[in-house]
């Protein structure tokens, strides 16, 4: 574990760093609306549409969301208000990370440059970051790649800026869709698995696996 000295630790940030609530917002929007089953279908479909929503061209995170928020509305027969889709896009700079990151990213930050790559917009990453407690040599966004994640221009985008070659970067996520598969296929040099357990998982796509941020100081041998 101690050999794992990467150049660059590069993280996915909502979900792996920020306590994501898309779920918790939606059942306080469909409370009366649906029956309890139905508000957790709802939720699943909704986060399906969301990935679906990034895999093509850029367009504003708010498009993604209420686009997402629509077509799920759609499906359940549930009366779409763009206002309550925007509900969402506001509220995600208010969400602050998990327990366990400030301790685990400050432990890191003492050796090693930590780069966000997320797929959030500039005007509400940068309230997110700042609730971490350590410094970040970067952050990047979709809308500065002009590409979602998924999407290799993201990731390329990133080496870009820093300069460096995939190989060089430790890349963290709690994300197999979103990151983890796309890290595999670009042979970033080391990849790990945050376990926070919000979607199936595929172990092909991991070298390291850690219960939370806690775990990632003992990977990087301090």
């Amino acid at each position: 574990m101690s050999t794992l000295k990467p150049k660059f630790i590069t993280f996915d940030c909502y979900g792996t760093l920020t306590r994501f609530q898309m779920g918790e917002l939606s059942r306080e929007i469909l409370a009366g609306q649906l029956e309890p089953a139905a508000i957790e279908a709802f939720i699943k479909d909704f986060t399906a549409y969301r990935l679906d929503e990034v895999l093509g061209p850029w367009k504003p995170y708010s498009e993604v969301i209420v686009n997402a928020w629509e077509r799920t509305c759609r499906k359940y027969k549930v009366p779409f208000k763009r206002t309550d889709g925007l509900r969402f896009y506001h509220a995600v700079p208010t969400w602050t990370p998990h327990e366990d990151v400030p301790i685990g990213l400050s432990k890191a930050a003492k050796e090693f440059p930590l780069v966000g790559l997320s797929n959030a917009s500039n005007d509400q990453i940068m309230t997110n970051v700042g609730m971490y407690g350590a410094p970040f040599h970067a952050v990047y966004t979709a809308q500065m790649a002009q590409a979602y994640k998924p999407r290799m221009q993201a990731f390329e985008y990133m080496f870009d800026m820093l300069g460096c070659n995939p190989e060089d970067v430790l890349h963290v996520s709690s994300s197999l869709r979103y990151d983890l598969q796309t890290a595999y296929d670009m042979r970033i040099g080391a990849r790990c698995h945050v376990q926070r357990g919000h979607e199936p998982t595929n172990m092909f796509y991991v070298t390291h696996t850690i219960k939370d941020i806690s775990g990632l100081p003992g990977l990087l041998g301090l």
